[in-house]
């Protein structure tokens, strides 16, 4: 039986994502070794043993983790993310998060937009990289959050460094090109997205190879429409396209093959325009790209 089944067995109160949580953060041991997936196989006689930490305080409190700012007023902080960093906290992730770091950089940010993401208007994965804005005061927050939300007075702009898609495959051959379709959760996996036919999301990524035919990874320029879970990642592996690193979404063995394969997915968000929220002056901000992308 799976480990997190025969905790669930243990807790029947505990949700499968508080398991998870628990397992990714060594509070679970199998015959005294910390395990090492929460789907792990186990048997009946193996022991196991689940510490339940203190709860975790509702409020996120400031940190003192540095900061790459890009851009500050007194309405907005534009930073560059570095992979790795949790945007908010989560389940296995209560402390060490950005939302952590921007409450000790602007500690009036705690009553803009809520308590548990003050000032995020939108997210990147923990292993992206790249260009996000904060809303510091309530009336950007307000403007920010409805031109992410309509998308309007926004451009985001993605570098992705991916497996070269193989003949037979959608985007073989192409030197650029729009999908456009539905994205929901995957119907087995909940951790994952998928293209689906009903039920999801619409979505829609204009992207163009920026690498030679015969290099042999294909770097990725992804501008994208919509702001779905996943997006680039989900629409580049369904072309061909994986994402070099991609735990999810990508290609493992072919990882494994390159002479020095990445700890995390090289995904990067490399631009951002925007309208300022308060002046509503049209703004371009950019990130370098991060070690290991072949630009």
């Amino acid at each position: 039986m799976r480990l997190d089944r025969q905790i669930q067995l243990l807790y029947p109160d505990f949700s499968r994502s508080r398991i998870e949580g628990l397992v990714k953060s060594g509070h679970v041991t199998v015959n005294g070794a910390v395990a090492s997936k929460a789907g792990m196989k186990t048997s009946a006689d193996d022991e196991i043993e689940v510490e339940i930490p203190p709860p975790v305080p509702a409020v996120p409190g400031p940190e003192d983790i540095p900061l790459s700012v890009i851009f500050e007023d007194g309405d907005i902080l534009v930073l560059d993310k570095p992979a790795g960093m949790v945007v908010h906290p989560a389940p296995g992730h209560a402390t060490g998060t950005l939302v952590n770091a921007l409450l000790h950089h602007c500690p009036d940010l705690a009553g803009i937009g809520g308590v548990v993401r003050p000032g995020l208007v939108h997210r990147l994965d923990q292993d992206t990289s790249g260009v996000m804005v904060v809303a510091k005061s309530q009336r950007a927050m307000d403007m920010l959050v409805k031109d992410f939300a309509t998308h309007t007075n926004l451009e985001k702009t993605y570098i992705a460094v991916c497996h070269p898609a193989p003949k037979g495959s959608p985007g073989h051959g192409l030197k650029s090109g729009r999908i456009e379709n539905l994205i929901g959760r995957h119907p087995v996996d909940r951790k994952r997205m998928a293209i689906v036919e009903r039920n999801g999301k619409r979505a829609v990524t204009l992207w163009r190879r920026l690498s030679a035919d015969d290099a042999p990874l294909a770097v990725m320029e992804c501008r994208i429409e919509t702001g779905r879970t996943h997006q680039i990642r989900v629409h580049l592996s369904s072309i061909g396209y994986p994402i070099v690193g991609d735990s999810l979404y990508g290609k493992p063995a072919l990882d494994r093959r390159l002479e020095n394969p990445p700890a995390r997915q090289l995904l990067h968000s490399w631009k951002l325009k925007l309208r300022h929220p308060v002046t509503r002056r049209d703004m371009t901000f950019t990130a370098p790209m991060p070690e290991g992308f072949a630009l």
